[in-house]
């Protein structure tokens, strides 16, 4: 598979929970996913998760998701299965991988299913650090920031996912210019590597 990154279809998703360890206990509230190829935009998904749990008042102070709002949301043992179909056949990309797949592969392990390992998948995180040495700090709003994203960081799952994929973009610029466009290479300085395919 040695075609240009840019024909390569993609996920970028992001994962809002109840607080930053999914070993201890805590759960996904929000999943939420955008699949591109190059420019273009194909679909998108977005739900809230019941986590029948409380959310750690550090959760509630980053990303304002009250158990309120999760009330009547669906639990994910129905949301799960849908994300998963909506990724079959393409590439995940998300920032900080490691995060957001840890709390993905906990809730699949809840559920009984296998881990997600079938995927390559990129960590814009692994990207910033590589092609942008020596900033003060990695955070996706810094990130963006030096990139001139004018996207505000909201810290709820589908804006995040906009502003990764905005990030996601400005890097892949770079990579352009020093002559890395083909997936394989792409894949080798990227993918985060306990899930690469």
């Amino acid at each position: 598979m040695d075609e240009n990154i840019e024909n390569v279809e993609i996920t970028i998703f992001d994962t809002e929970t109840t607080g930053l360890n999914p070993f201890a206990g805590d759960r996904i509230v929000e999943l939420a996913g955008l699949r591109i190829k190059g420019a273009q935009r194909f679909t998108q998904f977005e739900a809230l998760v019941n986590p029948e749990r409380e959310i750690s008042p550090g959760a509630f102070a980053v990303n304002k998701i009250t158990s309120d709002m999760l009330i009547n949301a669906q639990k994910i043992d129905k949301v799960l299965p849908n994300f998963l179909e909506f990724i079959q056949g393409s590439c995940l990309c998300s920032y900080n991988a490691e995060f957001d797949l840890s709390f993905l592969n906990n809730e699949l392990k809840l559920l009984g299913f296998p881990s997600i390992t079938n995927f390559v998948v990129f960590d814009v995180l692994s990207m910033a650090r590589k092609l942008l040495p020596g900033l003060p700090r990695y955070a996706l709003w810094f990130v963006a920031s030096e990139l001139k994203v004018k996207l505000t960081q909201q810290h709820r799952a589908f804006a995040d996912v906009e502003m990764t994929l905005e990030v996601f973009n400005k890097l892949k610029f770079i990579c352009q210019a020093k002559g890395i466009t083909d997936f394989t290479n792409f894949s080798n300085l990227f993918a985060y590597k306990p899930f690469k395919a």
